[in-house]
């Protein structure tokens, strides 16, 4: 009977101590959750400091004319917009590129409240809110992997307040990394809780974030194997049935990835790696991982265009360091497989996340950019945050070492420094020019930046000989790209040297016979000029036909163009018809310049008058911006129901 009482009164006892146990961590896990959602505040409130000068920033870069200035879509807010970029699936219209609504969207309901490219602050706004989101998913994510707030905390600092943060925020058209971070750090989140859990409303939250991600970007498309590097380490999972439960992300995937390859090479072109030697793709990837670590290392010289070496192979210093450099990480890394698998994992999680923009299929003029380590610096965080984990955990219980004392300092010193990397890094993008006289002092013999510079210069008459100087060096550094023959054509069109204009764009259709902008250029001049030593109504009639025929006769520039060379030709009823339809084109654009411009010369046509035009007084376009013009209009009521 005794003997019985004992054990009963033993049974009590235990499980009062595990009770007790139980409300102990209850109550740590309580307290942890308020301190994080003190410094979560505290985190965000840093990084909208330190990125509060990017809300003046007025700075565009090339994409910002397909993704603002000439697209008909943004810049028409509706419900019909909004359909056209959820369901051009495997063409785009209205970007050339890949499949991407949420981004175009987002930009359009931008536009809807005030964003225009003379005022990018409701842009960079979003962008910035979206940022601060992102660094403060990274601190959760951090912290449900490794349980420590402060850990937490301190690496998303380092993330939000990085340098190379900059240009996904201050890049109007680069808000497509900055949305698909969004949505698929909340995929992460979403997945490690379901690990933890096992509830299936947290996998179909998961698998939700991971379509709205690749709707957002496509190079979100590597997460199902970031989750099972995390299921490797630290989650410790990795079995068959981890494997299996991550079907549904492969099979949704790998469509969004055929998506991607059709619509990009259908609208702007890819190059797969059959096309290019056997050694490119190898060699520019290990130049990248060793270009892209040491600029995370030592955010120094950063730009937003780092163009290809002169040449991809040994003799070149760049590519032998990072073949060197990554021969020498790799052999470490395996080594290190010995006592531990956090290394190996933490950069598989970088190499993975980052793969997609590693140009093995070509669709970039740029080896590289700042924006592509947004997302995948996350994955060198998490060895980090382990090791910061294991010393907090020794220095807690010796009354916080000094080896704990010296590492805070470290880290303080690291966000101190990353802060005013990016303020003095921000005072770059204050204008486009700014910017691109900067990037020209690191990669001075750039032709594409030597453009980019012509055609910020094109917009002041009184920088036309600026524009002009820049548009010849990009010609001498690289004569082979009708892009730069004719944007250096539209500068001296202007500037009144018609007959060396013709002569550049000429040489833009001996590159590239199909070049849109430059036949209807060509067609322009030859039919409206009334200098008769250049007029030429026979060939501008029939460089127009073909502009509009290659257009499928959608391009408003184009269709005033054609409409002009029939009035040359004395074709006026031709012409009237042309105008009109011209337009009725340009009245969706809302432009009342470009509708009273194409109205007065409807007007010379209905009175059986030919067209004539003062080359130095019209609006040229860039190349880039011709080249990006809406070119398939169609009969939607763009006006219906603004968002």
């Amino acid at each position: 009977m005794k003997q019985g009482r004992t054990d009963k009164n033993i049974g009590l006892a235990t499980q009062m101590l595990a009770l007790e146990k139980v409300e102990g961590l209850s109550y740590h896990i309580g307290s942890q959750k308020r301190v994080l959602i003190t410094l979560l505040i505290a985190v965000c409130i840093v990084v909208f400091t330190a990125h509060l000068p990017v809300l003046s920033a007025q700075a565009m870069l090339v994409d910002d004319s397909q993704y603002l200035i000439n697209n008909l879509l943004v810049r028409n807010p509706s419900w019909a917009s909004a359909r056209r970029f959820l369901t051009e699936v495997w063409r785009p219209s209205s970007v050339r590129g890949y499949y991407q609504p949420l981004t175009m969207i987002s930009l359009m309901v931008d536009y809807a409240f005030g964003g225009r490219p003379n005022n990018l602050r409701p842009f960079h706004r979003t962008s910035l809110v979206l940022h601060i989101a992102n660094t403060a998913l990274v601190v959760v994510l951090l912290f449900l992997l490794f349980g420590n707030s402060w850990v937490a905390a301190g690496l998303g600092l380092l993330f939000g307040l990085h340098p190379m943060t900059v240009e996904p925020i201050a890049w109007v058209s680069d808000r497509k990394t900055i949305l698909a971070a969004f949505f698929t750090l909340w995929s992460l989140i979403f997945y490690v809780r379901f690990a933890r859990n096992g509830t299936g409303k947290l996998y179909i939250c998961c698998l939700v974030m991971y379509v709205l991600a690749l709707m957002s970007k496509p190079t979100s498309t590597p997460l199902p194997l970031l989750m099972l590097l995390i299921d490797y380490w630290p989650l410790r999972r990795l079995r068959w049935a981890a494997i299996l439960e991550k079907l549904p992300l492969f099979i949704i995937g790998g469509v969004f990835a055929i998506i991607t390859y059709i619509s990009q090479s259908r609208t702007a072109g890819a190059l797969l790696p059959h096309q290019h030697e056997a050694w490119r793709v190898p060699l520019i990837i290990c130049h990248n991982i060793i270009f892209y670590l040491c600029k995370i290392l030592w955010p120094a010289n950063l730009s937003s265009y780092y163009s290809f070496p002169h040449s991809i192979d040994l003799s070149h210093p760049a590519i032998l360091i990072g073949v060197i450099g990554t021969c020498i990480l790799v052999l470490l890394l395996v080594v290190s497989l010995r006592w531990t698998r956090i290394p190996i994992t933490g950069f598989l999680f970088f190499f993975v996340a980052i793969l997609p923009t590693m140009q093995i299929v070509g669709f970039s003029q740029m080896i590289a950019a700042d924006k592509y380590v947004y997302l995948p610096s996350l994955g060198l965080m998490l060895p980090i945050a382990a090791f910061l984990n294991s010393l907090w955990i020794r220095a807690s219980s010796r009354q916080l070492s000094v080896r704990g004392m010296m590492l805070a300092i470290c880290i303080v010193v690291c966000i101190c420094c990353e802060f005013a990397g990016t303020r003095r890094h921000l005072r770059h993008w204050r204008d486009s020019i700014t910017l691109h006289r900067y990037m020209l002092t690191i990669n001075p013999n750039s032709a594409g930046l030597h453009s980019n510079l012509g055609v910020g210069f094109m917009k002041s008459p009184s920088d036309l000989n600026d524009a002009i100087y820049h548009f010849r060096r990009a010609v001498e550094i690289d004569p082979l790209r009708a892009l730069y023959h004719y944007n250096l054509a539209s500068a001296l069109a202007r500037s009144g040297k018609t007959k060396e204009a013709t002569k550049h764009l000429r040489e833009a259709l001996h590159l590239n016979r199909n070049y849109i902008p430059a036949i209807s250029n060509l067609a322009r001049i030859l039919a409206t000029h009334p200098d008769s030593t250049i007029h030429n109504a026979d060939e501008s009639l029939g460089l127009a036909k073909r502009a509009a025929q290659l257009t499928g006769h959608r391009s408003v520039g184009v269709l005033d163009t054609l409409a002009a060379a029939w009035a040359a030709n004395g074709y006026f009823d031709q012409a009237a018809a042309t105008a009109k339809k011209a337009l009725w084109v340009a009245s969706m654009t809302n432009e009342q310049q470009l509708i009273n411009s194409i109205t007065e010369q409807l007007e010379l046509y209905q009175q059986g008058k030919p067209y004539y035009e003062d080359p130095t007084r019209r609006e040229v376009q860039s190349a880039t911006d011709v080249l990006q013009e809406q070119l398939e209009v169609k009969d939607d009521n763009l006006g219906e129901t603004p968002l």
